[in-house]
């Protein structure tokens, strides 16, 4: 049996049994086609209905941290606006709960215009290898306006996602939203992880993120659709921020040595399976 360090939150491996069947009834929108999640069974109904605990913790903490969110808006949009001629925020169409499209906002932290298809072949490229899931940002590049980079690093550049919670598209802790060209290239396995509103953070952002491959984040996601609750919430809010001081150290050790850093970006190791299924949470209790 495995042993789990204490204060940890543990999770079986997912390979999560299709409890339902949907038919594939496709409808168009911005010409991309999007499954619509059709013949629920009443087991994965209920798994996909969204709690109101969610909803009213989403809520309550959103207007709570306006405070801080609000004056932090003003300060970035007008960094955005000295140092890249352009709008502030920049508007893309993510596939949400249950395969629904909607307009994700996000600080601009590229130049406007940008080749999206450079992201698009990288995806395909970690969907198709085993490779970590490193973002194209810490090896450089071009598209990046002046600091672009530590805007996403931080997860800044999400702030604006806040009015999307608001909005109840998303939710501040779920998998994140991907474009519908992403959706496409899923495999009916890993479109349940639309089975849970989109998040700003989840279990795969405190459980390694860019040191994980692509199909340990679909079952770190699949895990939380099976698991969530509101206590699972909130520790993993709590850990979003250790997680994001790990994931700016990792950039500035990448910093110090971006040609090398470019070099072995494919001949990393995944991080152990010991390393990923589980929540680090120093003092909290296990649920």
């Amino acid at each position: 049996m495995q042993m789990v360090p204490p204060g940890t939150i543990q999770f079986e491996s997912c390979a999560v049994t299709r409890l339902y069947n949907f038919s594939m009834n496709y409808s168009y929108i911005s010409g991309s086609p999007c499954e619509s999640f059709e013949g629920l069974s009443r087991v994965a109904a209920a798994r996909s209905r969204v709690p109101s605990w969610k909803r009213a913790l989403d809520i309550i903490c959103v207007l709570i941290a306006s405070i801080l969110w609000a004056p932090a808006w003003l300060m970035i949009g007008l960094f955005i606006k000295i140092v890249s001629p352009g709008p502030v925020l920049f508007k893309q169409e993510r596939i949400g709960h249950m395969g629904k499209q909607f307009r994700c906002l996000k600080f601009r932290t590229m130049a406007v215009n940008a080749d999206s298809g450079v992201h698009q072949r990288h995806f395909q490229q970690l969907m198709s290898s085993n490779q970590l899931m490193r973002k194209l940002d810490g090896v450089g590049d071009s598209r990046l306006i002046s600091g672009g980079l530590w805007l996403r690093c931080l997860g800044i550049d999400e702030l604006p996602q806040l009015i999307n919670v608001l909005r109840g598209e998303m939710s501040l802790v779920g998998p994140r939203p991907c474009v519908p060209y992403e959706y496409e290239m899923f495999q009916p396995r890993h479109r349940q992880r639309c089975e849970t509103l989109p998040g700003l953070t989840g279990l795969w952002q405190v459980n390694g993120k860019n040191r994980t491959t692509f199909e340990k984040m679909i079952e770190l996601d699949l895990a939380y659709v099976e698991k969530k609750s509101f206590f699972l919430d909130l520790k993993i809010m709590v850990c979003t921020v250790p997680a994001i001081l790990l994931q700016v150290w990792d950039l500035k050790i990448a910093g110090k040595a971006p040609a090398l850093a470019a070099r072995n970006l494919t001949a990393l190791r995944p991080a152990p399976e010991s390393a990923i299924g589980y929540v680090n949470c120093p003092n909290m209790e296990a649920r």
